[in-house]
């Protein structure tokens, strides 16, 4: 078997300063199928998606690497030697894309776990394939699940069972004083990075792409 590598980015603009492992938004069928439910209904934050906006414009270029990243994940168990080292103490799952199927979780879980000395943020509304996985294995300690609640205007205190946080996005008149995450970049708030901050609701205004 020929090995692959995964693919890290390095972010820009508000996530300045992080690395990530995430995947092409616009190939995703659960993705496509959300971003154009949300662009009808107006309800879906998948509406807004600064992915699909990024992917299909000024950052096109990115879509080969991201879709090496979708297939390599979701098709097989990643190879001991195909497990990267990350040499940092937090970093982000999906700052691009979204879980494509269990095989693609199991790849991530894989890689917080060799990797314990790093805190791991998984942001995903794929609440079905989370609940299968957690019914047999147990989060790593080095993991922060953050559900990302797809309806705008509405903010979901409680996690989902096994989930450690909620991100939240409403209009930027609507919960002024509960707005956590607007304005500041994420190397300098760590809310959602952080394990055991007390903090389990992040709330940020709609950005427009």
């Amino acid at each position: 078997m020929t090995l692959a590598k995964v693919h890290i980015s390095k972010m820009t603009g508000k996530l300045d300063g992080f690395l990530a492992i995430s995947t092409n938004t616009a190939t995703n069928e659960y993705c496509i199928k959300q971003h154009e439910k949300g662009k009808q209904t107006g309800e879906n934050i998948c509406g807004d998606c600064y992915s699909h906006t990024m992917l299909r414009t000024y950052r096109k270029n990115m879509q080969p690497a991201l879709q090496r990243n979708s297939d390599l994940l979701s098709s097989r168990p990643l190879e001991p030697q195909e497990v990267p080292r990350i040499n940092a103490a937090m970093f982000r799952f999906n700052a691009h894309g979204e879980l494509i199927n269990m095989q693609h979780l199991e790849n991530l879980i894989k890689i917080v776990s060799d990797n314990p000395w790093c805190v791991f943020t998984l942001w995903t509304k794929r609440v079905d394939i989370v609940n299968r996985w957690l019914r047999d294995n147990e989060k790593p300690d080095n993991m922060i699940l953050i559900y990302s609640n797809p309806k705008k205007g509405h903010i979901m205190s409680k996690p989902p069972r096994g989930f450690d946080k909620t991100f939240n996005n409403v209009q930027e008149d609507e919960f002024t004083d509960r707005q956590n995450c607007t304005g500041q970049q994420c190397k300098d708030c760590r809310l959602c990075y952080t394990i055991g901050n007390m903090v389990d609701t992040i709330v940020e205004k709609v950005k427009k792409y």
